[in-house]
């Protein structure tokens, strides 16, 4: 029973595959107020996990509802990684408790923006039984994201046609859940999921991303995806994939260095402006020929080899640059909100670019000094 003088406390989740972790989590809560609990819609859960919740959301809105530490359940209304943020508009809460696997630099920001105070719990066990978490019980996110460095669109014949060169990406540990339509490949890494499930098969590598390359571009399909997205998911490290005027590159390239990889982890960062709109056409006033993609090409080389030297300066450089030939080509990708960040940090960063196809998704800063409320990322560097 609710009392005006307890504060209200608020947490969210999926809630699927229901489990002791899940209840002591809520205990924990429920010991600091009232408990509001928004769950993941079976919409969201779709859209960031690439598979549907085991259980309703009406049923795991059921469950939760039946725990006596619990006050009330809402279905969030939001989407994507904060889909509760309306409820919390709604409900208005003290605290806002997430356990330390849902803890975000980006997630505190944004609480902390709102006036309500963000806190993590440690996730402690009940007492005498193992701890429990849904990633442990069913290992979804083990399939990697993709992150793009320089060079981005040489992957389409109607750039590299122009000119040949090298797309630079990196594979990320899923230890985010990063928002979709944002350029970090999700749909492509929904599509490895639907193949094959938790993780990638040990299999060839380059066998493997044609395969998911193949199953998001059937026979007919007009505006093909790239390939660099499945081959920057399925090989670990760093990549140098280069194009020829075709599809598929004639060659790929890997270093899994640890300077290398240590290098761009200490450097790199993301800031969330917002998701790519449904409708939204980067192609619509695209301006591609040869002195474009060849400043694209030159740009990317150059990043290369500065990251194999770990060169900050250099690097920082050639992705700028490389983000600057791709806006020329393609003026679309940097709407207002995208440039303001990045003249936001441009005086104190020494390179800037976004992820993707632009429209929305994350700032890509490369730095020397922390950035506040940013994510940190951890590239993968094992199958």
């Amino acid at each position: 029973m609710a009392t005006s003088e307890r504060p209200k406390v608020m947490v969210s989740g999926c809630f699927d595959l229901l489990h002791s972790g899940h209840v002591a989590f809520l205990e924990e809560a429920a010991e600091l107020g009232d408990l509001h609990v928004a769950i993941g819609s079976d919409r969201t859960v779709l859209g960031l996990k690439g598979r549907p919740p085991i259980n309703s959301e009406a049923e795991r809105k059921y469950l939760i509802e039946s725990l006596r530490c619990v006050h009330t359940v809402y279905v969030s209304t939001g989407s994507g990684i904060l889909d509760f943020l309306p409820e919390i508009e709604q409900i208005k809460p003290d605290i806002f408790l997430v356990n330390i696997d849902g803890n975000s630099d980006h997630k505190r920001a944004t609480i902390d923006a709102m006036g309500v105070k963000y806190q993590v719990s440690q996730r402690k066990p009940h007492e005498g039984l193992a701890e429990r978490s849904t990633t442990s019980l069913r290992q979804v996110h083990v399939v990697p994201y993709r992150l793009d460095l320089a060079g981005g669109w040489l992957d389409q014949p109607f750039v590299s046609q122009y000119a040949s060169g090298a797309v630079i990406n990196c594979s990320l540990e899923p230890r985010e859940e990063y928002e979709t339509r944002s350029g970090m490949a999700s749909s492509t890494r929904r599509t490895a999921i639907a193949l094959w499930g938790p993780k990638l098969p040990a299999q060839d590598r380059e066998r493997l991303a044609q395969m998911i390359f193949a199953f998001e571009n059937p026979p007919g399909t007009s505006a093909v995806a790239g390939s660099q997205d499945p081959i920057g998911i399925v090989y670990p490290g760093v990549n140098y994939i280069y194009y020829e005027g075709r599809y598929w590159p004639s060659r790929i390239e890997t270093t899994t260095r640890r300077d290398v990889i240590d290098f761009l982890e200490q450097h790199l960062y993301l800031v969330f402006t917002k998701s790519r709109p449904g409708q939204f056409e980067v192609l619509a006033e695209k301006r591609v020929d040869v002195a474009g993609a060849k400043r694209l090409a030159v740009a990317a080389e150059t990043a290369w080899a500065a990251l194999l030297k770990t060169d900050a300066k250099a690097f920082g450089q050639a992705m700028t640059e490389s983000f600057d030939a791709q806006v020329a080509m393609f003026p679309l990708m940097a709407t207002p909100e995208i440039r303001a960040t990045i003249e936001q940090h441009r005086a104190t960063t020494l390179g800037q670019k976004i992820t993707g196809a632009g429209g929305g998704g994350y700032v890509v800063l490369f730095s020397q000094r922390p950035i506040e409320n940013a994510i940190r990322l951890k590239v993968r560097t094992e199958d």
